[in-house]
């Protein structure tokens, strides 16, 4: 009997030791991921839109990323500085009007210098009426059918403005998606210098604190303004797991390098990854109403590995949870319940668990001795139970 099998049919199980201890940041919004497991390590206002400044710079690269890939845009086209691109103060890439940039250099521009005036340029050029508000408007679109529905793009910079906002876990899994989607550009991320056309010495570097630290950082962006305060969208890889976090509102760029290397250090370092369960094998079962058989083994359709505290054990409650008795006919590889995890100081995870095997339709034998049983069961129950 497999350890989570045990813990099934016990329903519950006790850490043996000590949880992790949380992580106590003293960021106003802080969302932290296992993206290997999907186990959320932190999350403090994650769902709270806020000011995100130069991190929403993530939304504009992924719709221009995806420009490049459908053949919209290409590396080499070279696009024009309207009069409103070069407006832009704040971090810039110092462009001008006479200027007719690679997108290449703008994409770097906007990664790694975070140039306010390199996002107009090219939400202009794809804007559907040719304006950055238009390109703002067609971002929140892609956004929200991407799944952040806590984010709204008033320009393609994070510039302050009323109502462009975006949420800890939006940053968080808009990093994901650009990590995945786009394995081409993401090495852009973790580039420590750009020097555009030798024009501006003082904005040449990466502001990325985490990069060059030796603990796999390799993305993503930073933001700050007066009002949202200094935040960060990171990424790290250390073995086969990788971190995934965004954090904002904090007081001074110290404090958010400080913030952000402590935050990986402990997601790493305070947790390791498991294996529970393996695809195809049988964790529980489930009764089937009038089916050829009286149950169905439940099996997860792929591996089950979850994250638990160093200085805990290696169990963690569980329980299957699901409708039952199934009603027949049960289809192999159908989804009929869930296997509900409860790490010891983490969020719950819920992992789908399908049958193992079909179950058909039980013939007029099974059918009339469960008829009669259920009878029966009314009978003994008395009046209240009787049809």
């Amino acid at each position: 009997m497999t350890r989570l099998r045990h813990l099934i049919l016990a329903l519950a199980a006790m850490m043996l030791a000590l949880p992790a201890a949380a992580f106590d940041t003293s960021a106003r919004g802080a969302y932290v991921v296992d993206v290997t497991t999907g186990t959320v390590l932190l999350n403090k206002n994650a769902d709270e839109p806020l000011p995100p400044a130069s991190m929403s710079k993530l939304m504009t690269l992924y719709v221009a990323f995806e420009a490049v890939r459908d053949g919209r845009l290409t590396l080499d086209e070279r696009l024009p500085v309207s009069e409103h691109a070069m407006s832009y103060g704040g971090s810039t890439m110092f462009l001008n009007t006479r200027d007719r940039v690679r997108v290449e250099d703008l994409l770097r521009g906007i990664v790694v210098l975070s140039g306010n005036d390199a996002c107009a340029v090219i939400a202009e050029a794809l804007s559907p009426d040719g304006t950055e508000a238009g390109f703002a408007r067609f971002m929140t679109q892609r956004a929200q059918a991407m799944g952040l529905t806590n984010s709204v793009f008033q320009n393609a910079s994070g510039w302050p403005a009323v109502g462009h906002v975006m949420s800890m876990r939006d940053l968080a899994l808009l990093a994901r998606r650009l990590i995945e989607d786009f394995p081409e550009f993401y090495p852009m991320f973790k580039e420590t210098e750009f020097a555009f056309d030798g024009r501006a010495p003082a904005n040449t570097r990466n502001r990325n604190p985490l990069l060059g630290l030796g603990i796999g950082a390799d993305g993503l962006k930073t933001g700050h303004t007066s009002e949202a305060g200094y935040g960060l969208v990171g990424s790290a890889v250390q073995g086969d797991r990788r971190v995934i976090f965004a954090i904002t509102g904090l007081e001074t760029a110290a404090e958010r390098a400080r913030e952000a290397e402590a935050i990986v250090n402990w997601a790493f370092r305070q947790f390791a990854q498991k294996s529970l369960a393996r695809a195809g094998e049988v964790v529980a079962w489930a009764e089937v109403w009038m089916g050829d058989a009286p149950r169905v083994g439940l099996t997860p359709a792929e591996d089950v590995e979850t994250l638990l505290p160093v200085l805990g054990g290696d169990e963690v409650a569980a329980q299957v949870v699901h409708t039952g008795p199934l009603r027949a006919p049960v289809r192999q590889g159908d989804v009929v319940a869930e296997l509900v995890l409860v790490p010891e100081g983490l969020p719950e995870t819920r992992v789908p668990l399908v049958a193992a095997s079909d179950v058909g339709p039980g013939g007029f034998v099974t059918r009339m001795r469960t008829v009669s049983g259920l009878l029966l069961q009314r009978l003994r129950a008395g009046p209240e139970g009787a049809l």
